[in-house]
């Protein structure tokens, strides 16, 4: 069965325990975290805070999903560099915030982060590859160890250069060869591939996804735009998908709970078959 969770950055300014009562009050499962709403670098938020953060999620009856966002806000980290010692900082950054992903209570990170990967002046694309599975490959035991998934999430073309498909991902996450590192799917960023509705995309590859964020291609919620939701709910039951479906937004202007009231309509409608 399908879990429904959100992302905590909609909430900007609540108090974090507002926050959880709130979004499960609303009938969430779960909330997906941000690092840079936690502390300016998530090696910064002492073991003792993330202790208490967990047990606040606890005791608010949700999960903690995980984090995504994860090289927002920071400097110094680029998954394509061609300075290696910025592609081992980055790899050691990426073990640094699986850590916090397990002592947060999380069990993934989803990798977008098109700023740290964009192809830089004067690498080309194969050897963007090689540059990104290698900082992948180094850390997959760290995370292995942890029990913490890594979702790379292919971007539209209007977002990076750098991986915008499905099957460029696929690719990618092949060549490193360790099962924590899985493929994200993104309403929004599939909207953006030719030749497959999001739909038949998460049909076809919901079966190894690890993780997937819905929200309308205008950037609100989903039931706040033009996009059905109900295809592409049950493209991902019919894929026997049966992890968490996050609500993740970038306009927040209608408010947090106006957002996360009718995003979790659409989404209970669609996988009721209403929608």
């Amino acid at each position: 069965m399908i879990k429904l969770g959100i992302c905590n950055e909609l909430f900007e300014g609540w108090e974090f325990a507002q926050v959880c009562s709130a979004v499960k009050n609303l009938g969430y499962d779960g909330l997906e975290l941000a690092p840079f709403t936690l502390a300016p670098l998530i090696t910064d938020l002492s073991r003792e805070r993330r202790n208490e953060l967990r047990r606040i999620v606890a005791d608010s009856g949700l999960e903690t999903i995980g984090l995504h966002w994860l090289l927002a806000r920071t400097e110094g980290f680029y998954l394509t560099s061609p300075d290696r010692p910025v592609r081992i900082a980055t790899g050691d950054y990426l073990v640094a915030l699986a850590q916090a992903t397990r002592d947060l209570g999380g069990s993934l990170m989803v990798l977008g982060s098109p700023k740290q990967r964009n192809l830089l002046p004067g690498v080309d694309l194969a050897t963007a590859r090689a540059y990104a599975a290698e900082v992948l490959a180094r850390i997959m035991p760290e995370l292995e160890g942890l029990a913490v998934d890594l979702c790379f999430e292919p971007l539209a073309a209007s977002e990076t250069d750098f991986i915008n498909t499905c099957h460029e991902a696929l690719e990618l996450i092949a060549w490193v060869g360790s099962p924590r590192l899985k493929l994200h799917l993104d309403v929004k960023a599939q909207s953006g591939e030719t030749g497959a509705t999001v739909a038949e995309l998460f049909r076809r590859h919901g079966a190894i996804a690890g993780h997937v964020h819905v929200q309308d291609v205008n950037l609100r919620g989903p039931g706040m735009g033009t996009v059905d939701f109900g295809p592409i709910m049950r493209a991902l039951l019919e894929a026997g998908y049966d992890r968490y479906a996050s609500v993740e937004v970038f306009d927040y202007s209608p408010g947090a709970l106006e957002t996360a009231r009718q995003s979790i309509a659409c989404l209970r409608g669609a996988l009721d078959g209403r929608g």
